[in-house]
């Protein structure tokens, strides 16, 4: 009986690399398809981390990598102890909460009202032209804003003037950045954002819809106990990721709207990199911020998950 026991354990190592192979054979086509993906996860994703290490360097492009000076934390005690650190953290912290605060829950609130147009015509059309800022480049966009707002041409300061106020140049004052940015955001991304959403509501059983319709539910009740819920997991799962990336406000929209005059608001990690780390050529203190924000994002895509787990079941 011993025997034929250990025959049996031993036999299970061939029997899943039989299936395994197996699997494989019936599926190669879908791991073929695989393969640029993965080689461009490790070419631009896996290989590149080998270059971490210069955040630890006095880093020089005439010495290379392994012969520069190794400084230990330097870097990030210099980050730290910046003066311009904890505003710029403060400014990307901001940026980011009115980011999830106002564009996080525009995309549901819209899925939400197309999933209940009937009119298919006018559902296909409000989709595509909801979908078209997506496809704009930041660039354009950004020329588009300034032309919009522009004190002496933009159609907003012509409405102001008409009323017989003084022009506003909204793009040199701080107290209006952070709107502009944040509206632009939204606008630009709200609309493609309505594609996950869509597609989660339609995985919903439609005969949710009739029961509830036969007991008398109107739709505001069929949206708040059948659509919601039934769209919770891909809430959870987006915010997470999007928790993850709060430290990316992303550079293009800032970095092409904002001006010495909207430093103290608009200034963000991104931007900062960039001044201090790369055009006065300290690629090493750009590793390290760099890391600091993969670190940071990597707690907090955890924290998210684990948050999630815990009080997942009572979102609604």
């Amino acid at each position: 009986m011993e025997l034929s026991a250990e025959k049996h354990i031993a036999t299970r190592p061939i029997e899943r690399k039989s299936e395994t192979m197996k699997h494989f054979r019936l599926h190669k086509w879908l791991y073929i398809f695989l393969v640029p993906g993965l080689i461009y996860l490790l070419v631009f994703k896996y290989i590149p981390m080998f270059g971490i290490v210069i955040a630890f360097k006095d880093f020089s492009l005439v010495k290379g990598i392994w012969a520069s000076k190794w400084i230990g934390f330097e870097n990030f005690a210099y980050l730290f102890q910046s003066r311009d650190f904890y505003k710029v953290m403060s400014n990307t912290l901001i940026i980011s909460f009115y980011q999830i605060l106002f564009g996080f829950p525009a995309p549901i609130i819209l899925a939400v009202m197309l999933n209940e147009v009937r009119n298919l015509m006018f559902k296909r059309l409000s989709q595509t032209i909801l979908y078209l800022p997506h496809f704009i480049s930041w660039v354009v966009l950004a020329g588009m804003i300034i032309n919009f707002l522009s004190p002496s041409t933009g159609p907003v300061n012509f409405l102001i003037k008409a009323l017989d106020y003084e022009p506003i140049s909204f793009l040199l004052k701080p107290e209006y950045f952070r709107t502009i940015l944040v509206s632009a955001e939204v606008w630009k991304g709200v609309g493609w954002g309505t594609i996950i959403y869509l597609a989660a509501m339609t995985g919903i059983d439609p005969s949710l819809y009739e029961s509830a319709k036969m007991d008398g539910a109107s739709r505001l009740q069929q949206i708040r106990y059948i659509t919601l819920p039934g769209i919770t997991t891909t809430v959870v799962v987006l915010l997470i990721l999007q928790l993850g990336h709060i430290l990316d406000n992303g550079f293009e929209q800032v970095y092409l709207l904002y001006n010495p005059m909207t430093y103290e608001v608009a200034d963000v990690i991104e931007t900062y990199t960039y001044r201090v780390g790369l055009i006065d050529g300290r690629l090493s203190f750009a590793a390290a911020v760099g890391l600091f924000k993969a670190v940071i994002g990597f707690v907090l895509i955890i924290m998210a998950n684990r948050i999630a787990r815990l009080f997942g079941k009572q979102i609604w």
